[in-house]
């Protein structure tokens, strides 16, 4: 290259001739070799990912445009994914391209550039996932009230997880896990993110019983340092826990995209810890107070029911002295009864005397009546069927037990019953003769009596 620019300065005629090959070659090995390592500051637009995992974008500013690629192998390892409009320091080497006479930057880092391009990436974000619901309340679940187990996602060492424990068993020991992570550079947002599924893939029952509740905490630091909890992979893991997640990232004033996606922000890891359980020792006293305040108001309301009672059991006589007033009441009607029962009969006796009724005339009046009624009884005993029968009398009936009154009635009849007084038997004669359809044969009366019931 200084020999060209040596030639540059003589007569025309004598400078060397060479082709486009040799000046793309010189080019080449003179900006390869000035620019093997540069850092450049500028706007990402254009940005594409190619099916081979290369990523193809530009870098601008107000005045120029730089071509840029991003190997698959680089890809990989950068902390943060290119994003149009995304002002970053990419670190790198420039590199030129003969076929096309162009030149490129082979970027193998990027970071964000300045404090202000994160704010400006993070309140897109943040557009982006409260667009998608991730931030709506209604998918918030509430904080168990008293957790058996605590699963914490942080860095093994450090103060944070000692902070945490301590609080923890001074408020209410409960049983810990934690899931050991990074919280800071390269590939701690998925470590973060694995970590928060692998608590929610836990068993409900066993040795490692799935949490109650998670806390995602780290200690503070600059908005790079805290960058993890701005990662869609973390957002989306804290979204998708069937945990309830409590995060405390940073100091009190510092707000990463996590605590919008939580279900719970604490100000710092203590207070993620406070959020996670009770105090123990309120709990006892607050217990002993309701405790205290049941049983007084127990008792208060036993005596207010027993004062009741004691009042209404005045306006009730007793019981003793009711059963007394009734006997006494009972034995007046008894001997009312029997006064009047006397005085009863004394007046009738009064009235017969009055009327000159003796003892011995009722008696003849009865005597006379009872001579009436035998008489009627004879009367009605010679009536009898019994006593007619006994006269020599016959009962004469049909089959039916019907009484037969005449000839006639005993013609129709099938079979009669012929009844005495010492007994009845019957015959199959269906009919008998008139007399005067009998016959003139010469028999005796005793004859034609015999032939009248066909014996």
């Amino acid at each position: 290259m200084e020999d060209l620019l040596s030639f540059a300065s003589r007569d025309e005629k004598q400078i060397p001739e060479f082709s486009v090959s040799e000046i793309s070659g010189e080019i080449k090995r003179f900006i390869e070799t000035a620019f093997a390592r540069v850092r450049v500051r500028g706007e990402i637009f254009g940005a594409k990912r190619a099916d081979s995992g290369h990523w193809y974008l530009s870098l601008k500013d107000e005045n120029a445009v730089l071509s840029a690629v991003i190997w698959k192998g680089s890809a990989t390892r950068l902390s943060l994914k290119p994003e149009d409009g995304l002002e970053v320091i990419a670190t790198g080497k420039i590199t030129t391209f003969a076929g096309k006479s162009s030149y490129q930057l082979i970027i193998e880092d990027m970071e964000i550039a300045g404090a202000g391009a994160l704010l400006k990436l993070l309140e897109e974000r943040k557009k982006q996932f409260a667009a998608e619901g991730l931030f709506d309340a209604a998918h918030k679940k509430p904080l168990p009230f008293l957790p058996q187990t605590i699963g914490v996602v942080t860095s093994a060492s450090g103060a944070v997880i000692r902070d945490i424990i301590h609080r923890i068993r001074d408020r209410f020991p409960t049983h810990i896990l934690l899931w050991p992570t990074p919280v800071q550079g390269e590939g701690a947002a998925e470590k973060i993110a694995a970590a928060i599924e692998g608590f929610n893939q836990f068993p409900e029952k066993g040795t490692l019983k799935k949490p109650d509740v998670l806390i995602v905490a780290r200690g503070g630091g600059s908005l790079e340092d805290l960058w993890p909890f701005n990662e869609e992979c973390v957002i989306r893991a804290v979204y998708a826990s069937e945990i309830p997640v409590i995060s405390a990232v940073g100091h009190e004033t510092d707000t990463m995209l996590i605590d919008y996606v939580a279900d719970k922000r604490a100000p710092t890891p203590t207070g993620a810890a406070e959020f996670a359980v009770p105090v123990k020792s309120d709990l006892t006293a607050a217990l002993h107070t309701l405790s205290a305040r049941l049983i007084n108001g127990t008792e208060r309301y036993l005596s207010e029911k027993r004062t009741i009672l004691q009042g209404l059991s005045r306006g009730i006589p007793n019981l003793e002295q009711i059963l007394h007033e009734a006997a006494q009441k009972l034995d007046d009607r008894l001997e009312r009864l029997n006064i009047s029962f006397k005085n009863l009969l004394k007046g009738k006796k009064d009235k017969l005397d009055l009327c000159g009724l003796k003892p011995y005339y009722i008696k003849n009046i009865y005597e006379k009546k009872q001579e009436n009624l035998n008489n009627l009884l004879l009367r009605l005993q010679s009536v009898s069927v019994e006593s007619v029968l006994k006269r020599g009398f016959a009962w004469v009936k049909n089959e039916q037990g019907k009484t037969i009154y005449s000839t006639t009635e005993a013609k129709k009849a099938k079979k009669l019953e012929i009844c005495f007084a010492d007994g009845c038997f019957k015959t199959d004669k269906e009919a008998a003769t008139t007399p005067s359809q009998k016959k003139k044969t010469g028999k005796t009366s005793d004859e034609k009596q015999i032939d009248l019931f066909n014996f």
